[in-house]
């Protein structure tokens, strides 16, 4: 055993985790809201989804609207992130560039990919069954893809790729640049997330 040493951690990958306040109370609004989507629109948009339902960008314009107030209510979370980061924050240039919901139903799963043109990117649960689909992370340091020895078990400095099992009302905030998935939802319910990009207007 070696005392006298220092491992530095360099480069990190956060992934700040949250429960939203009173989700329940905004939980029963947003079902309702995005099951009334997807009737008007049944076929939505494809984008990583395979077999789910991905709905159109939100109308956030309504500030009394369910989806607005959700959105506002998010705030403090981003904002929190955006502190944690050593950013500096400026509320009147920090904005929520599209707001989106996805439905999977049994077998259905989302495909790795990233959000361009954002700082940040987020994934609130409104409905997360148990087996419902694993939020699914990869380094995205491309040292991650080079051949390494044999590992003897997982740490924090050789995976590769990570799993979360996320519960209802959970907000997920992480780099837009970071590879993500999920795995299939192998429940027989629906799993039912909000996802939104987040940037900062710096030349305002």
């Amino acid at each position: 055993m070696i005392s006298n040493k220092e491992i530095l951690k360099y480069f990190p990958q956060p992934i700040f985790r949250y429960k939203v306040d009173n989700f329940k109370e905004f939980n029963k609004e947003l079902l309702d809201y995005i099951y009334k989507l997807n009737k008007e629109d049944k076929e939505g948009v494809i984008r990583s989804n395979r077999g789910g339902w991905h709905s159109k960008p939100f109308e956030l314009k309504d500030k009394s609207s369910i989806q607005n107030r959700f959105a506002m209510a998010t705030t403090k979370y981003v904002f929190d992130a955006i502190k944690n980061y050593g950013w500096k924050l400026d509320p009147a240039k920090t904005i929520v560039t599209e707001m989106w919901a996805i439905i999977n139903k049994p077998n259905d799963f989302n495909v790795i990919h990233t959000h361009p043109n954002s700082y940040l990117s987020a994934a609130y649960y409104v409905k997360a069954p148990k087996k419902g689909g694993k939020f699914v992370i990869e380094n995205p340091l491309d040292v991650a893809r080079h051949s390494h020895p044999v590992e003897e078990r997982k740490t924090e400095f050789n995976i590769k790729v990570a799993g979360l099992e996320i519960e209802e009302g959970e907000l997920l905030i992480f780099p837009a640049y970071l590879p993500h998935k999920v795995s299939e939802n192998e429940s027989d319910e629906d799993r039912i997330v909000i996802s939104f990009n987040i940037n900062i207007n710096h030349f305002k």
